[in-house]
């Protein structure tokens, strides 16, 4: 069921721009991580299970690109990248720690009803 509002398309929707940012895959694991502290690129990868270099790196640039976290050179041999979340991204924490909180809380009563309905 699609809601329609007058004058607005999906492609001018807030929320429906924001969920395919944070709805992706690998964006709410990085921003847990981060969340918790600062972290160098292989510590990120190190600790994502499943995630290739190629879309660590181009989920933080989308990520950075949308001020949700910031990305610090250190002019050092081998270079040093820091990544951490902005002041914005850190207020994405919320909804996305809430989020975690209902989906565990209710994971099993979905994978329940999955069950009856596919049965049925």
């Amino acid at each position: 069921m699609s809601v329609r509002h007058p004058g607005v398309s999906t492609d001018d929707c807030p929320v429906r721009e924001i969920l395919d940012r944070v709805g992706d895959k690998w964006s709410v694991p990085i921003v847990v991580l981060l969340g918790e502290r600062g972290h160098r690129f292989n510590e990120l990868h190190r600790r994502i299970d499943g995630i290739s270099q190629r879309m660590l790196t181009l989920t933080l640039r989308t990520l950075a690109r949308d001020g949700l976290v910031s990305r610090t050179v250190h002019a050092s041999v081998p270079p040093r990248v820091d990544y951490e979340l902005t002041e914005l991204g850190r207020t994405l924490l919320v909804p996305v720690r809430a989020l975690d909180e209902w989906a565990r809380e209710h994971r099993d009563d979905i994978r329940a009803a999955r069950q009856r309905h596919d049965a049925g």
